[in-house]
Protein backbone atom coordinates (compact mmCIF):
# COMPACT_ATOMS: atom_id res chain seq x y z
CA UNK A 1 0.00 0.00 0.00
CA UNK A 2 2.69 2.34 1.07
CA UNK A 3 4.46 1.76 -2.44
CA UNK A 4 0.67 2.55 -4.23
CA UNK A 5 0.64 5.27 -2.41
CA UNK A 6 4.22 6.94 -3.47
CA UNK A 7 3.90 6.49 -6.84
CA UNK A 8 0.50 8.10 -7.09
CA UNK A 9 2.19 10.81 -5.43
CA UNK A 10 4.89 10.42 -7.96
CA UNK A 11 2.53 10.43 -10.83
CA UNK A 12 0.43 13.26 -9.53
CA UNK A 13 3.56 15.57 -8.81
CA UNK A 14 4.74 14.87 -12.62
CA UNK A 15 1.47 15.90 -14.38
CA UNK A 16 1.34 19.03 -11.92
CA UNK A 17 4.52 19.71 -12.98
CA UNK A 18 3.74 19.62 -16.55
CA UNK A 19 0.78 20.61 -16.70
CA UNK A 20 -0.03 23.32 -19.42
CA UNK A 21 0.71 26.50 -19.01
CA UNK A 22 -2.27 28.37 -20.57
CA UNK A 23 -0.54 31.76 -21.05
CA UNK A 24 2.83 30.17 -22.51
CA UNK A 25 0.55 28.54 -25.17
CA UNK A 26 -1.63 31.64 -25.41
CA UNK A 27 1.86 33.49 -26.24
CA UNK A 28 3.27 30.66 -28.14
CA UNK A 29 0.11 30.83 -30.24
CA UNK A 30 -1.43 34.39 -30.39
CA UNK A 31 2.08 36.06 -31.12
CA UNK A 32 3.13 34.12 -34.52
CA UNK A 33 -0.78 34.96 -35.55
CA UNK A 34 -0.23 38.56 -35.14
CA UNK A 35 3.34 38.29 -36.64
CA UNK A 36 1.88 36.48 -39.67
CA UNK A 37 -1.43 38.83 -40.07
CA UNK A 38 0.68 42.17 -39.76
CA UNK A 39 3.35 40.42 -42.16
CA UNK A 40 0.64 39.87 -44.78
CA UNK A 41 -0.67 43.46 -44.54
CA UNK A 42 2.58 44.95 -44.83
CA UNK A 43 3.57 42.31 -48.10
CA UNK A 44 0.06 43.50 -49.54
CA UNK A 45 0.73 46.91 -49.57
CA UNK A 46 4.33 46.70 -50.97
CA UNK A 47 2.96 44.28 -53.68
CA UNK A 48 0.27 47.04 -54.26
CA UNK A 49 2.72 49.11 -55.23
CA UNK A 50 4.78 47.29 -57.28
CA UNK A 51 1.96 46.23 -59.32
CA UNK A 52 -0.72 48.61 -59.71
CA UNK A 53 0.19 52.04 -58.07
CA UNK A 54 3.28 53.15 -59.68
CA UNK A 55 2.36 51.52 -62.88
CA UNK A 56 -0.39 53.54 -62.98
CA UNK A 57 1.22 56.60 -61.99
CA UNK A 58 3.72 55.86 -64.81
CA UNK A 59 1.63 56.47 -67.80
CA UNK A 60 0.61 60.69 -66.04
CA UNK A 61 2.01 63.63 -66.64
CA UNK A 62 4.98 64.79 -64.79
CA UNK A 63 2.91 67.60 -62.24
CA UNK A 64 0.36 65.08 -61.71
CA UNK A 65 2.83 62.24 -60.70
CA UNK A 66 4.59 64.39 -58.79
CA UNK A 67 1.61 65.67 -56.57
CA UNK A 68 -0.05 62.78 -56.42
CA UNK A 69 3.32 60.91 -54.75
CA UNK A 70 3.49 63.38 -52.69
CA UNK A 71 0.00 62.65 -51.92
CA UNK A 72 0.19 58.83 -51.38
CA UNK A 73 3.83 59.35 -49.47
CA UNK A 74 2.02 61.31 -46.96
CA UNK A 75 -1.37 59.17 -46.78
CA UNK A 76 0.82 55.61 -45.87
CA UNK A 77 2.66 57.45 -43.04
CA UNK A 78 0.36 56.91 -40.95
CA UNK A 79 0.50 55.41 -36.94
CA UNK A 80 -1.94 52.15 -38.31
CA UNK A 81 0.39 51.20 -41.55
CA UNK A 82 4.17 51.89 -39.75
CA UNK A 83 3.17 51.54 -36.25
CA UNK A 84 0.94 48.01 -36.43
CA UNK A 85 2.03 46.56 -39.93
CA UNK A 86 5.44 47.72 -40.64
CA UNK A 87 6.93 48.11 -37.40
CA UNK A 88 4.60 45.74 -35.91
CA UNK A 89 5.22 42.59 -38.39
CA UNK A 90 9.30 43.04 -37.36
CA UNK A 91 8.63 43.03 -33.19
CA UNK A 92 6.22 40.40 -33.44
CA UNK A 93 8.13 37.90 -35.90
CA UNK A 94 11.26 38.57 -33.51
CA UNK A 95 9.03 38.25 -30.11
CA UNK A 96 7.88 34.65 -31.28
CA UNK A 97 11.41 33.76 -31.85
CA UNK A 98 12.09 34.38 -28.35
CA UNK A 99 8.88 32.39 -27.48
CA UNK A 100 10.00 29.44 -29.58
CA UNK A 101 13.09 29.33 -28.43
CA UNK A 102 12.13 29.29 -24.57
CA UNK A 103 9.47 27.35 -25.05
CA UNK A 104 12.55 24.06 -25.72
CA UNK A 105 11.20 23.30 -28.91
CA UNK A 106 12.73 23.83 -32.35
CA UNK A 107 10.82 22.49 -35.18
CA UNK A 108 9.70 25.87 -36.03
CA UNK A 109 12.97 28.44 -35.27
CA UNK A 110 14.21 27.92 -38.87
CA UNK A 111 11.27 29.15 -39.83
CA UNK A 112 10.84 32.22 -37.49
CA UNK A 113 14.57 32.66 -38.02
CA UNK A 114 14.03 33.59 -42.11
CA UNK A 115 11.06 35.10 -41.50
CA UNK A 116 12.73 37.66 -39.16
CA UNK A 117 15.80 38.01 -42.02
CA UNK A 118 13.21 38.59 -44.28
CA UNK A 119 11.50 41.42 -42.16
CA UNK A 120 15.25 43.04 -41.74
CA UNK A 121 15.60 42.88 -45.46
CA UNK A 122 12.02 44.78 -45.92
CA UNK A 123 13.50 47.46 -43.17
CA UNK A 124 17.16 47.46 -44.85
CA UNK A 125 15.18 48.14 -47.81
CA UNK A 126 12.87 50.76 -46.74
CA UNK A 127 15.31 52.74 -44.92
CA UNK A 128 18.29 52.37 -47.33
CA UNK A 129 16.61 53.38 -50.55
CA UNK A 130 12.85 54.19 -50.89
CA UNK A 131 13.31 56.44 -47.59
CA UNK A 132 15.80 59.22 -49.48
CA UNK A 133 14.37 58.48 -52.46
CA UNK A 134 11.22 60.09 -50.73
CA UNK A 135 12.73 62.82 -49.26
CA UNK A 136 14.41 63.77 -52.18
CA UNK A 137 10.92 64.23 -53.65
CA UNK A 138 9.29 65.08 -50.19
CA UNK A 139 11.57 68.48 -50.31
CA UNK A 140 12.32 68.91 -54.33
CA UNK A 141 11.27 72.61 -55.14
CA UNK A 142 11.66 74.55 -51.87
CA UNK A 143 9.61 75.28 -48.94
CA UNK A 144 5.85 74.97 -51.11
CA UNK A 145 7.06 72.26 -52.99
CA UNK A 146 7.06 74.19 -56.37
CA UNK A 147 9.93 73.72 -58.94
CA UNK A 148 9.85 71.73 -62.34
CA UNK A 149 8.07 68.95 -62.36
CA UNK A 150 9.80 66.72 -64.63
CA UNK A 151 13.07 67.89 -62.41
CA UNK A 152 11.49 66.97 -59.45
CA UNK A 153 10.15 63.74 -60.67
CA UNK A 154 13.49 62.49 -61.50
CA UNK A 155 14.84 62.98 -58.06
CA UNK A 156 13.03 60.06 -57.33
CA UNK A 157 14.30 57.78 -60.16
CA UNK A 158 11.63 55.28 -60.68
CA UNK A 159 12.96 52.34 -61.98
CA UNK A 160 15.17 51.77 -59.28
CA UNK A 161 12.34 52.80 -56.47
CA UNK A 162 10.28 50.42 -58.27
CA UNK A 163 13.29 47.35 -58.27
CA UNK A 164 13.42 48.02 -55.10
CA UNK A 165 10.11 47.52 -54.17
CA UNK A 166 9.77 44.27 -55.66
CA UNK A 167 12.87 43.26 -53.75
CA UNK A 168 10.73 43.91 -50.72
CA UNK A 169 7.81 43.14 -51.61
CA UNK A 170 8.98 39.68 -52.40
CA UNK A 171 10.59 39.27 -48.69
CA UNK A 172 7.56 40.65 -47.44
CA UNK A 173 5.73 37.76 -48.80
CA UNK A 174 8.14 34.97 -47.82
CA UNK A 175 8.27 36.48 -44.52
CA UNK A 176 4.50 36.00 -44.27
CA UNK A 177 4.95 32.65 -45.47
CA UNK A 178 7.52 31.45 -43.23
CA UNK A 179 5.50 32.66 -40.42
CA UNK A 180 2.22 30.92 -41.91
CA UNK A 181 4.32 27.96 -41.72
CA UNK A 182 4.94 28.06 -37.98
CA UNK A 183 1.03 28.10 -37.52
CA UNK A 184 1.12 24.78 -39.27
CA UNK A 185 3.72 23.22 -37.35
CA UNK A 186 2.17 24.85 -33.92
CA UNK A 187 0.27 22.25 -32.23
CA UNK A 188 -0.98 23.72 -29.06
CA UNK A 189 -1.09 21.30 -25.78
CA UNK A 190 2.13 19.34 -27.05
CA UNK A 191 4.59 19.29 -24.45
CA UNK A 192 6.07 22.36 -25.24
CA UNK A 193 3.79 24.36 -24.69
CA UNK A 194 3.95 23.70 -21.00
CA UNK A 195 6.97 25.53 -20.41
CA UNK A 196 5.86 29.05 -19.20
CA UNK A 197 7.23 31.72 -21.88
CA UNK A 198 7.30 34.83 -20.31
Amino acid sequence: MTWIRTTATRTATTRTATAPSPHGGALRTGVPLAATLTAGLTAGVFADWSNAIMPALAGVDDRTFVAAYRALDASITNPLFLGAGFTGSLLLTAWALVLQLRSGRRESVAWLGAALVCCLVVWAVTFGVHEPLNERLRTAGGPGGDGDPAAVRALLDEARWLAWNTVRAVAATLAFGCLAWTLVLHRPGDRADDVPTW
